[in-house]
């Protein structure tokens, strides 16, 4: 979202409804602004976040000032309606290109804020002026989505990492024309440990990170930051409510964590999107749950609602540059979800924004899956440029273009935008289906222009994803289904692998990846038993380079020799042990393909050896 400057336009007719506002009163706040979808422009070179109008800030915003150097800005006043004038630091984003102002003290819920400022560009000297007001919050639980244990026997174990039990991987189609590249996937929910997983082209294990209980991650993907390939993920709490409590993680190549990108004013990051940008920021999705009166959908007077919210962090500072909120810009009619059983323990959840997609021009592309609509947001305002879908599509749909409850949509480097199209829940089509979709410039109806579906079909209530990858395949995560797929430009299926029945995945991708782990190989030594000789186990959870092992022995830590060397099989290779004197000391090395000392690790004696 660089540089983004907003249309200029404000109306301030706010309500000020009491944070003290009491259930028995019956009527909660209304926490739409009186004109949707304005623009943040401020003395035409600056945006300013919380949104001038809006009714939705939280009490722990800061102000957010994107399009001009933290020293271009001065004379900044804050004032709630409540609690008066508040102090505070004026922080520089790390891009040079904004600030913002991080107040000391949080705002009170229902209070108005009013903010001035006075910002220099081209020579003069402009006042600058936002006001907004706070939302009052609901205070719903966090409450952790119900896994669904299956099979005990349905996972990988490994003699050399007995911590590492993910899920087990079916493959039950392969062929050698699938693109180059591992795939990425985050199992949770079901058999085995949840957690980031990366599996060779074929399926077997490269990498696993176990999370701890409670803990899920999503979004597992190689992306780029400061100019190299880093891994990226969420990983958090998925609640009850549908919307993830957690953070995004940059790794490098060793697998070593290098930033941890949290979510600002006052919400935490959640599951659906961790998209870093070529300057050093991160797009990420958030949810608010607050109180809001939704008799105009139906609903009752005084429920709760989960407002979606994306954010520009930038990534070395934490900062908010950006802030964008569905109520602000969308109407609640627009959706498809029923209010009339929304309360403020089950809030409302009209939008639900599930991905972000940083396009080729710099404006963005986002998802509502309950509107059934894909939005187009202007790099300039921030404000609706278009809409594909839903109740009030800027496009003739033409035939099976229509799409219900989507994930993911990408805008394609052709403008044709690929969508993966739920068709659920509840069930609006026969079967969930990637696709992708024609825009007519000159006003024609959409067109389908690609239809891939699973044998036997497959109905994803939840998630999903569809890449578009170099060679011109596509690859297909099929979300709560434990399904991914690999299908040719014309539509034939190259690969198709599953978990366990319980087990999901958010989306699934294929990378190139290459990574040699900061931590050493680990390997097992299995005693001779009256029916098999010793064997050494080695792994080394992460290393894509690996060919050969090597296994070592002596009779002292400093004495070890080669006593066997074998390709590598698979995440674990089984080494027979020679007969004879070879220990009790014992490490294994691993080799590359030329043959080159990659990784040892750490020597100890085994019993019986020796």
């Amino acid at each position: 979202m660089r540089g983004l400057i907003l249309g200029a336009g404000i109306s301030l007719g706010l309500a000020l409804t009491g944070a003290s506002a009491a259930p028995a009163e019956a009527v909660g706040p209304t926490c739409t602004p009186s004109t949707l979808d304005n623009s943040a422009l401020q003395a035409g070179v600056v945006t300013i976040s919380p949104l001038p109008g809006s009714r939705d800030a939280n009490p722990q915003t800061q102000i957010s000032f994107l399009g001009v150097p933290a020293g271009a800005i001065s004379a900044i006043s804050v004032v709630g309606s409540r609690t008066g004038s508040h102090s505070g630091r004026l922080l520089a984003y790390s891009q040079g290109d904004g600030a913002s102002f991080v107040p000391s003290q949080p705002f009170a819920e229902g209070e108005r804020v009013t903010v001035h400022a006075t910002v220099r560009a081209g020579g003069s000297a402009r006042p600058l002026l936002d006001v907004f007001a706070i939302a009052q919050q609901d205070q719903i639980s966090s409450t952790p989505r119900r896994s669904q244990p299956g099979n005990a026997t349905e996972v990988e174990s490994f003699h050399s990492r007995p911590d590492l039990i993910p899920p087990a991987v079916t493959v039950t189609a392969q062929s050698p024309a699938v693109a180059p590249g591992d795939v990425f996937v985050a199992p949770y929910g079901g058999t085995g440990e949840s957690g980031p997983m990366i599996l060779e082209p074929g399926g077997g294990l490269v990498w696993f990170k176990p999370l701890a209980a409670n803990t899920e991650a999503t979004n597992l993907e190689v992306q780029e930051y400061e100019g190299k390939p880093v891994l990226t993920w969420w990983q958090g709490n998925i609640s009850v409510h549908g919307f993830g409590l957690g953070e995004g993680v940059i790794a490098d190549d060793t697998y070593t964590d290098i930033a941890h990108v949290r979510a600002g004013n006052g919400l935490q990051a959640d599951l659906h999107e961790f998209q870093l940008t070529p300057q050093g920021t991160a797009l990420i999705t958030a949810y608010d749950p607050i109180v809001c009166n939704l008799s105009s959908v139906g609903g009752p007077a005084y429920a709760g609602l989960t407002d979606s919210v994306f954010q520009e962090i930038d990534v070395r500072t934490g900062l908010v540059m950006y802030q964008w909120t569905s109520l602000d810009h969308v109407a609640l009619q627009e959706s498809y979800e029923p209010a009339n059983r929304s309360t403020t323990v089950y809030p409302y959840d009209f939008f639900h924004l599930n991905s972000i997609s940083l396009d080729h021009d710099g404006s963005l592309l986002i998802s509502s899956r309950n509107t059934w609509t894909v939005y187009k947001l202007s790099p300039q305002s921030g404000q609706i440029l278009w809409r594909l879908g839903g109740k009030h599509s800027s496009f003739k749909m033409g035939p099976a273009t229509g799409t219900a409850w989507q994930h993911d949509p990408r805008e394609l480097p052709n403008g044709t935008i690929s969508i993966f199209d739920n068709g659920a829940s509840p069930k609006t089509h026969s079967q969930s289906r990637a696709i992708v979709l024609g825009l007519s410039p000159s006003g024609g109806p959409v067109t389908l222009l690609t239809r891939l579906t699973h044998t036997p079909l497959l109905v994803a209530e939840s998630q999903g994803s569809m890449q578009s990858l170099a060679n011109g395949d596509w690859f297909v995560g099929w979300g709560q289904e434990p399904f991914f797929s690999e299908f040719s430009p014309e539509g034939q299926l190259l690969f198709d692998a599953h978990f366990p029945a319980h087990d999901e995945s958010y989306r699934a991708y294929r990378f190139a990846w290459n990574a040699t782990p900061a931590h050493p190989p680990a390997y097992a030594y299995v005693p001779a038993s009256p029916t098999g000789a010793a064997v050494v186990y080695a792994s080394w959870n992460g290393a894509t380079e690996v060919a050969a092992w090597k296994l070592l022995a002596g009779a002292s830590a400093s004495s070890l020799a080669t006593v066997a060397q074998v390709p590598r099989s698979g995440f674990e290779t089984a080494i027979a042990v020679p007969g004879g004197t070879i220990g009790p000391y014992v490490a294994v090395q691993a080799l590359g393909a030329a043959g080159q000392l990659l990784g040892t690790s750490a020597t100890t004696a085994q019993s019986g050896l020796g």
